[in-house]
Parts: structure tokens; sequence; C-alpha cells
């Protein structure tokens, strides 16, 4: 929000309801010790509509200031005040009365140098610009499933964990900032000449909050936090370089292994006494999962589950015998079903079967193949920087060692991971329904050649 927005919004509540105290501007409109300076300096000296008490409050003495102090005087403005104050008194209790203490990671994002754009295009451009902008980034909070709370000039306040939470609502706000910084840098404004591409930086904190309805019932605001936390979260953004992501050290200690991440070391943020560890976001790690750092670090020996266990190793004594199993293990979050696959994934691993794993992911929903595409990726160990021919001529290598049968297997498998169309390879003239049916048993034969060679134990994890 602009400045003499800010300052315009302030004076009109200072004139309806007369007296305002610093502590409530700094919670209605989320300022900081140097906005409400500022904000004296304007309307008490610069305009002259109000004057400060004990330096604690800003007192209304522009238009109509004079009547209200003549109804003091009558009193008749004394019941007025008094239904008024017990109106807003048992507004505030039922307020208080539905808030809840959350544990929540709020992110903040921010637009590097929109003031600087907004003097170098026309206001018509820059209005297309920052609506692509938003439009981009609320695209990407859906999709992890974070509640864009509200616009703040250029920047976005964003809560993961309210008024839907997860258990992995942390690692959906890094991964959502990641997804933002890379959707920004592919943004495009054709005819739009921009002085240099966008770019934002964005903090994120975790911590305790209190949530629920605010505002009053001309400008009610159903879905508002109140802490430390958003401001932090607020602060860590103007730490962040240019397309960065910054956590605090609340935030990096959920996602520790999830994220490679670089200790910027303690930095001191205005309105904290103490310096605060900072963290700044290289890229997602290999690991999918907390389990699965878990697992890198060293498990605890299993007690129990003998029952389980012992239904496991029977199934794949079977399967060792070329009698297929399948075993559908399912239960509440937090029981040890992950545990269990991986006690029988270390046992089998160390007997020479191949151990395949495919893990469903509540961000690709849409995308039935994602587990596949994902774990061939892994096994071909594409890289970040790899080029599209690169990943092809992977893909073609290791697809040598096997004998499919299908003629288009490469075309069809290169198709599947979005690469490009193999030269020399036949053009695919299929139907899309004949295409994914052609493709399945590309799959299902890699799958099968694999069996013949050696048993294999093969891991399908969050199904659901």
């Amino acid at each position: 929000m602009k400045f003499s927005a800010l300052v315009e919004q302030v004076l009109e509540l200072l004139q309806r309801q007369g007296r305002v105290s610093y502590r409530a501007l700094k919670r209605e409109f989320e300022l900081d010790d140097d906005y409400i300076e500022d904000l004296k300096e304007e309307i008490i000296k610069a305009r002259r509509l109000a004057i400060d008490e004990d330096d604690a409050v800003l007192v209304w003495t522009g238009k109509g200031a004079g009547e209200e102090t003549e109804n003091r005087r009558t009193g008749e403005s004394e019941k007025k005040q008094t239904t008024a104050s017990d109106s807003l008194l048992s507004t505030l209790d039922t307020k208080h009365d539905a808030g809840e203490r959350r544990q929540l990671t709020v992110m903040f994002c921010d637009l590097v140098g929109s003031t600087e754009l907004s003097t170098q295009l026309d206001p018509e451009d820059l209005r297309t610009v920052i609506q692509a902008y938003r439009a981009t980034c609320a695209t990407v909070i859906r999709h992890f499933e974070g509640h864009l709370a509200k616009y703040i000039g250029d920047g976005l306040l964003v809560y993961f964990g309210y008024p839907l939470a997860h258990e992995d609502d942390a690692p959906r706000a890094v991964r959502a900032g990641l997804s933002i910084v890379e959707a920004i840098q592919r943004l495009s404004f054709p005819p739009i000449q921009l002085p240099r591409p966008l770019q934002v930086r964005i903090g994120i904190h975790t911590g305790l909050v209190v949530a629920g309805e605010m505002g009053v019932s001309d400008q009610p605001e159903p879905l508002a936090i109140v802490g430390e936390t958003p401001n932090i979260a607020a602060r860590l953004q103007g730490l962040a370089e240019p397309d960065t992501v910054v956590l605090s050290v609340a935030t990096q200690r959920l996602v520790a292994g999830l994220f490679e991440c670089e200790d910027l070391g303690p930095q001191l943020l205005k309105g904290l006494s103490t310096p605060l560890s900072v963290f700044r976001v290289l890229e997602e790690s290999e690991a999918q999962s907390r389990f699965e750092v878990a697992v890198r670090s060293g498990l605890t020996p299993l007690i129990g589950r003998a029952h389980e266990r012992g239904l496991l190793q029977e199934r794949w004594e079977r399967a060792k015998q070329r009698e297929g199993q399948v075993v559908l293990l399912g239960g509440e979050a937090g029981i040890g079903k992950s545990r269990l696959v991986q006690e029988l994934k270390e046992q089998v691993s160390r007997e020479g079967a191949i151990c395949l794993a495919f893990r469903c992911s509540p961000y690709h929903q849409h995308s039935a193949h994602y587990p596949i595409i994902e774990h061939v990726q892994r096994l071909l160990q594409f890289g970040r920087e790899d080029t599209p021919q690169a990943k092809l001529g992977k893909l073609q290598q290791t697809l040598a060692a096997y004998r499919f049968p299908q003629a288009d297997t490469l075309a069809l498998l290169a198709a599947l991971l979005s690469l490009p169309h193999p030269e020399g390879a036949p053009p695919i003239t299929l139907s899309p329904q004949k295409q994914k049916q052609k493709t399945q048993e590309v799959l299902v034969a890699w799958l099968v050649e694999e069996a013949e060679r050696t048993p294999v134990y093969c891991v399908w994890e969050d199904l659901h």
C-alpha cells in the first residue's frame, strides 16, 4: 500500500473515532515504529489534523472536532459513547472467543523494484504487469493449498496452516516460494518492454499466532492472524536477495533434509531484541519425505509388529517362488506403515533383489503417471543442468540393455518424460487414449523384464 493511501485510511478512521492509539494503528495496518513516526509527521505537523497525547494516542482536531467537544460538555455524547463502547467490547469479546491458537507458517512475497517500474512504465502497462505477477503467484499458492490472505502494495501475505492445515505446511510454503521464483522468471509481457526481468523476494517464518475473525462490522476480516510471525516473515523478505527464498531457523528445522539451505548466520531484525538465525534455500533435496530424511540419518530398532512383519516376509518368500504377490498396507498416518515397508526393503536389498519405489504426491493429483515419471527421472539421474538432448541420450543408453518388443518404445517414453522426439524415430500418430495404452504396455514390459532377471520389490507410497 502506498503511504498516501495509508494516510487517507488512517485519517478516515481517526475522524470517525476521534481518538486512536498508536498500538491500535500498528495492529490495524501492520505498521512498524518508523511508519508510526512518519504518520505523526504527516498528520500532526504537515496537515495539522490531529495532536499527540502522551506519545500514545492520536487525537482528531480537524472538522467536527469542536462539535464533539461541545457534545461532551453537555453530556449528550456520553450516552452514545457508552453504548458504542459496550457494543465494541461485546464484539471484541466475541472475536476473542472465536480466536484459535495455531502454529502457522507465513510467507511474505514482494516484487523487487516496483517503484522503479512505476516511473518507467505507462500506468496501463504497469497494471498489466502487476496483475500478471499477482495471478502467477496466486496460481502457485493455490497449487500448494496455501491461503493468500491479502495484498499489501506489491507484497503478498500468505498463510500455510490456516484455515486449512496439513502435516507438511512448512515444506509446502518453501516449495511454493521456490515455484513462485521460477514462475516469475518465465513471465513475459509482449509488447511491453520491461527495463529488466521481474524479480521477487520471499521470506518465510513459522510460529504461534491467534487466528480468527478481526475487523469491524463495516470492514470485516474473516481470516486474520495476530502475532509476531507475519512481521518476522516480512522482515526476512527484506533480507533476501532478488529471486531467493529466506527462512527463519524455526522453519528451517521443520524442512531440514528436504531442502538444501545456506546458513546466513544470525541477523538482527528490526523489532527483535536478539539476532535470529537465517537460512537461504538453495534447492530441493533428493529426499521426498521426512521419513526418507530419517532413514538417511539412521533409525532406531523396530520393536514389535511381529505379526505384520511375518506376513510381509511370507508374501516375499512366495514372490521369490515366482508367485507374484500384492500387499495393501493401510491405516492412519503415523502408525508405522512406511517403517514396515523400509524394514522389508532393507532385508530384500541384502538378498540382491531390485527395489523400486514410486511415491505419489499431493501436489500432482491430476497426473496419474507422475510417480512413474519421477522414478524414471531419478533412475536415469537427470540433472538440473542437463539439456533435453542429454536426457534423451541417457534414456536411450539405459534402454539399450533391455529387449522391449515395441518398436516405438523410445519415442513413447520420450513423450512420457516430455523430451524431444528421437531423431530418426517414426512419428507417433496414435490417438491420446491409444498412446496412453501403448505407454503403459511399455512400462509393464520393462517391469516384467526386470522380474525375469531377479525378484523385484516394488513399493507404491501414499497410493491414496
